[in-house]
């Protein structure tokens, strides 16, 4: 949350212009919900529950609409619905691969 918020202080996102603004978006969002996941899960790897998913979306697509609203206060930022769209849809991303990631481990510990 930390570096996500430092960027978003900046005047202009320091970014390559080969990477688009809402691919950054994706990426920050997916890394900060795996994190999101860590921590309502008590640690990696975890059994993805619901309740841990909706805490990890809600943690993490909650950060990216403050985020956004506070950009608007920020010299050279504006505000942008579809940024918060990325940044939850990064969310998804980032709780999803936690999912499946404890469902693999889940069933490699079955196997004889």
């Amino acid at each position: 949350m930390a570096l996500i918020f430092f960027v978003s202080s900046q005047p202009s996102a320091p970014l390559p212009e080969s990477v688009s603004d809402k691919g950054a978006h994706l990426l920050a969002y997916s890394v900060l919900g795996v994190l999101s996941v860590r921590a309502a899960g008590g640690g990696l790897p975890c059994r993805v529950t619901v309740p841990i998913a909706l805490t990890a979306l809600a943690i993490t697509s909650g950060y990216g609409a403050l985020d956004e609203w506070r950009q608007g206060v920020v010299p050279g930022r504006s505000q942008d619905i579809a940024d918060w769209y990325a940044d939850t849809a990064g969310a998804v991303i980032g709780i999803g691969v936690c999912w499946a990631w404890g469902m693999m481990r889940a069933l490699g510990r079955r196997s004889p």
